[in-house]
């Protein structure tokens, strides 16, 4: 579970604890929705609570409000320029927003004050799929740093994927196998290492990577999917089908195998 969904479910039980006899049954959205106007009003009672403003900027980022919760920053900010971590959560804010210019602008200003890791390896990531050539000096910054083998599987991805937007596939697949070689359990490193074999029409070693990664998680619901497209693409529709069914009934919101279902049966 991605850590700000995890303190946004804690904020929500500790309402739910202080108000038993509000909204006993909500959803999701209701839960958010509700979540989101309690701090609203918390944070006009308590406006000097630098805390519990940055829950509430959480909350609003977690349920898509990013202007808001930018907005929030922007107040906080004034008063502390030279506060790491409210940058940071500045760029996490516009990149969620798919502000890839903002967020590149804001996690640099965040390592200027501070050059943490996780700043570090969000530049890479980012600089990476906008194909900026800054991703490998990030990279290189980072494996400087001798923070361990998570860390350099993070860089050698990053790299990789810098090499497969940029067309050198065969660079690509060999930062993609050093990711594996430092994080075997890393299957984003999997996906795309299968994806460069999958977008040059090597279907067959596609399907290996893929199903390599199913064999280390049997529940990662992207492999089977791709396992799913290669034996498309080989033209063995009734193995596809298997695959892609086996997807969707790991994870029933892909709607990319709902599809390919429907298409094939």
């Amino acid at each position: 579970m991605n850590k700000w969904y995890l303190l946004l479910a804690i904020i929500f039980f500790a309402y739910c604890k202080n108000n038993p006899n509000k909204n006993a049954k909500v959803d999701g959205k209701q839960a958010s929705e509700v979540l989101v106007k309690e701090l609203a009003n918390q944070v006009s009672q308590r406006p000097d609570s630098v805390g519990l403003r940055f829950n509430y900027i959480t909350a609003l980022d977690s349920t898509g409000d990013y202007k808001t919760a930018l907005s929030q920053l922007d107040s906080l900010i004034v008063y502390d320029k030279g506060n790491y971590g409210l940058w940071f959560k500045k760029g996490q804010v516009s990149e969620h927003a798919s502000d890839t210019v903002s967020a590149i602008r804001y996690y640099n200003t965040a390592a200027t004050i501070y050059p943490a890791p996780e700043a570090l390896l969000d530049l890479a990531n980012l600089y990476a799929e906008t194909k900026d050539i800054k991703a490998l000096s990030m990279c290189q910054k980072l494996d400087e740093l001798h923070l361990g083998r998570e860390n350099d599987a993070y860089t050698a991805f990053f790299a990789g994927v810098y090499f497969s937007r940029t067309g050198n596939k065969e660079k690509a697949l060999a930062f993609f196998d050093k990711s594996i070689d430092n994080n075997y359990t890393f299957m984003e490193a999997y996906l795309e290492k299968g994806y460069v074999y999958f977008d040059t029409k090597r279907y067959n070693k596609a399907l290996e990577v893929f199903n390599l990664s199913t064999e280390i998680n049997n529940r990662f619901a992207d492999g089977y999917y791709w396992q799913g497209k290669c034996y498309e693409a080989l033209n063995k529709k009734a193995d596809a089908l298997t695959k892609y069914q086996t997807a969707y009934n790991i994870n029933n919101t892909l709607v990319e195998a709902e599809a390919a279902i429907k298409r094939l049966q």
